[in-house]
């Protein structure tokens, strides 16, 4: 029998990335075996707004390219990520009085609950964008909160709060088009904090509480997690790249220099100490924009599980201290756990876990997929509303 294998395709603004995954191959494993991967430099791209198609069909071409050389298949699907300073999350609510004459909530009811929720948002808030996820954050019936599902229970109201991540609608469109005009189907939507989370939180992390920081190379992304339930999603314009060109400009080298002492630094001309402010300086900037964000949330300081990083730059120096010092949280780099079949798969970095997350989520079967996530759609509206979301997003 053939493997079955789901693809993933991670956009971003450095790097594309593509892993094919197929479902574990060994008794007890639990963790997808990494067949493939392909990886090229992202052109044509801006804070992940697509600047120019045809300079990004090229390097999506050449990353496909090698992970199907290095999966030895031919790749006509894939699951695809959606991240840039385009994407962020909004909080609504409803609430309508159940339908049955004997109270008991149906299906019905709580799909009727999510609509009223969708449509309390401003209309100012989703202008031009595209609704890419709908989270049940709480219920409440009559007053109460509840835990769990509310389908079966009996009451005259019902209550819900609701994640919506969105997106700008013209991105998600150019990010479909530029996949397709390779010759690839798009097969689902995701955006990229939460695809991340897929594979470098586990579920004590989501219910404790805790941050994912995907520190990228011009945004920084972060999803905020408590109860199992994603609770708010933000995206900043600022990244690894601004680190770069502090380190150009402050130690008078080339970009290309500065590039490289970032990564793996090497025994230097200058004062190290020098270098080490530079860098520190930028990443306090990071660090108080994510503790402003949950400031604004009430979870500064509040989340057990503290802070995950990843991204391409989470490696750098004394960046876990930095971050345990300025969100008064525990701090660690990402970790992702796989088997690899691949020859080249530089998937050791935790750089790699949104593109991982996506083909992990390609495998997962019904069961697994939580309901509340639908599928984002194109500008012609061929795409339908599916029921598949992250068991684990449940309330």
């Amino acid at each position: 029998m053939a493997k079955k294998f789901s693809v993933g395709i991670d956009i971003g603004t450095y790097q594309i990335k593509v892993v094919v995954a197929s479902d574990p191959t060994e008794v007890g494993q639990k963790s997808p075996e990494i067949l493939g991967v392909g990886f090229s430099e992202s052109k044509g791209l801006r804070h992940g707004y697509i600047i120019n198609s045809s300079d990004v069909k090229r390097s999506l071409k050449l990353a496909v390219s090698q992970a199907e050389r290095s999966a030895k298949i031919k790749i006509r699907g894939a699951y695809l990520s959606i991240g840039g300073i385009g994407v962020s999350s909004i909080i609504s609510k409803g609430s309508i009085m159940t339908s049955k004459a004997d109270m008991e909530i149906t299906d019905m009811d709580v799909k009727n609950v999510m609509e009223v929720a969708e449509s309390e948002i401003p209309q100012a808030l989703i202008l031009n964008k595209k609704i890419l996820h709908s989270i049940p954050v709480a219920y409440k019936i009559d007053g109460q909160a509840i835990i769990g599902r509310p389908n079966g229970m009996h009451g005259n109201k019902l209550e819900v709060k609701v994640l919506f991540v969105v997106c700008i609608e013209q991105h998600l469109n150019d990010l479909i088009r530029a996949v397709e005009n390779t010759g690839i189907d798009v097969l689902d939507i995701m955006a990229s904090p939460i695809a991340g989370s897929l594979v470098t939180l586990n579920k004590n992390q989501k219910t404790a509480g805790c941050v994912l920081a995907n520190i990228g190379s011009e945004t920084v992304s972060i999803v905020v997690f408590e109860n199992n339930i994603p609770i708010s999603l933000e995206v900043f314009p600022i990244g690894g790249t601004d680190i770069t060109n502090d380190i150009a400009l402050g130690l008078r080298i080339t970009l290309d220099e500065a590039e490289q002492i970032k990564l793996a630094p090497v025994e230097p001309n200058f004062s190290k100490k020098k270098l080490d402010e530079i860098i520190s300086a930028r990443l306090s900037d990071i660090f108080e924009l994510i503790e402003a964000h949950l400031k604004k949330i009430g979870r500064n300081g509040l989340l057990p599980a503290g802070i995950i990083l990843t991204g391409g730059s989470a490696g750098l120096g004394s960046i876990e201290d930095m971050a345990k010092t300025a969100l008064k949280l525990p701090s660690r780099i990402a970790s992702i756990s796989f088997m690899s079949n691949a020859k080249n798969t530089q998937i050791k970095y935790s750089s790699w876990s949104v593109a991982f997350g996506l083909a992990t989520w390609g495998l997962s079967n019904n069961d697994d997929v939580p309901e509340g996530v639908r599928i984002a759609g194109n500008k012609n509206g061929l795409w339908e509303k599916i029921k598949r979301f992250f068991q684990q997003f449940l309330p």
